[in-house]
């Protein structure tokens, strides 16, 4: 990557005295298998991309590859995140020589949610594959996943089983995280931080992905009964570019499960999560102050002087909060219910899923 970047930069020139160009642009690009466009598309295949100039190629063409072999239509959704480097150049080829792709480059890096959104929203397939641009993800285990799909599933989930990272940096938290994850969203997989994974169309439908929600796709769809299955697959070892992801990735993660808890629990019924804390904080804070009213009646009844404040100031001070807390979760919980009711009647949004609708002389499958 380096010889080529330096190439470009300086301009240097052949003995013919034209410009080198990258290696890249002197390829010939797979020719087309005709299934680009020949009826309804099967498959989508969605993959971002973040500065993978040098393996760019290579990812494209195990999936030409690979789909081939599926012998049904298909394209390929190529998203460029932003990068710095040359990627965006070597997709716009690809993407100009190969009906099947669509290049999607967007303005600035935005992040991998985003792209793999951007990317959802492009796709036209039934079936939905989304994966890594790194080549991590190895296109010759796409199969696995569609068999899955074919047996019923609606979403296969990629499993990382042995893990070539390094233990304390990435391995254990990762293992910690998803232990929480999988507590926390109620669905038992073992690996959530893949992007490896396809999808049946339908069950995308609906769900935005915001932030680095892209990893809790299986959990949103959980929620509306989708039937999830993993996927044992291969962790290859980066042989290009370096990895973009580092520690801190695990704080933001942390946030997540938070916000993954309230969304799949809670999003239809705000006032149960925040009417829990308002009940136990009202329940606390009273029962201090009743307990400071029934020393003062008591030292009233014995006719003697008791400063309530003086003796029990904090307890009295920490009971006035908590009650004054409480009436805030409460109020919170109100308007959550009121913003819940406008955001689905507004975006028309459901809070159930169909499988199939069944009448006599028809039956249709709807999401």
């Amino acid at each position: 990557m380096g010889n080529s970047k330096s190439n470009r930069k300086s301009g240097s020139v052949a003995a013919g005295g034209a410009p080198d160009e990258p290696a890249w642009k002197s390829r010939p690009m797979p020719p087309s298998d005709g299934m680009g466009g020949a009826g309804p598309l099967k498959y989508s295949v969605v993959v971002p991309f973040y500065n993978e100039e040098d393996v760019v190629e290579n990812l494209y063409r195990r999936i030409v590859r690979v789909m081939r072999h599926e012998g049904a239509p298909y394209e390929m959704i190529f998203v460029n995140d932003g990068s710095k480097d040359s990627t965006a150049a070597v997709l716009e080829r690809i993407a100009l020589a190969d009906e099947r792709v669509t290049f999607v480059d967007l303005r600035r890096n935005f992040g991998q949610t985003t792209a793999i959104q951007a990317g959802f929203d492009q796709a036209r397939g039934e079936i939905i594959i989304a994966m890594d641009g790194d080549l991590q993800h190895d296109p010759y285990e796409i199969p696995l996943f569609i068999k899955k799909i074919d047996e019923g599933y609606d979403i296969a989930s990629g499993w990382r089983i042995r893990r070539g990272d390094n233990l304390l940096l990435r391995r254990l938290p990762s293992r910690t995280a998803n232990w929480l994850l999988a507590k926390v969203s109620g669905v038992k997989l073992h690996d959530f931080g893949t992007t490896f994974k396809a999808y049946r169309r339908e069950v995308l439908e609906g769900v935005r992905l915001y932030g680095d929600m892209h990893r809790f796709v299986p959990a949103l769809c959980a929620r509306l009964g989708a039937k999830i299955v993993e996927v044992p697959i291969k962790n290859v070892r980066r042989k290009a570019g370096r990895s973009n992801y580092g520690i801190s990735r695990t704080f933001r993660v942390a946030l997540d499960i938070l916000m993954l808890r309230f969304i799949t629990g809670y999003l239809t019924r705000p006032l149960h999560f925040f009417g829990k804390w308002s009940l136990g904080c009202g329940l606390i804070g009273a029962g201090i102050l009743v307990f400071g009213l029934c020393r003062k009646l008591a030292a009233a009844f014995e006719h003697r002087k008791f400063d309530l404040f003086g003796v029990h100031g904090p307890l009295m001070a920490l009971g006035f909060m908590l009650l004054v807390i409480a009436m805030l979760f409460l109020a919170t919980g109100l308007i959550g219910e009121l913003l819940m009711r406008i955001y689905f009647e507004s975006t028309q949004a459901r809070t159930y899923a169909v499988r199939r609708l069944v009448r006599k002389g028809s039956a249709q499958g709807n999401g």
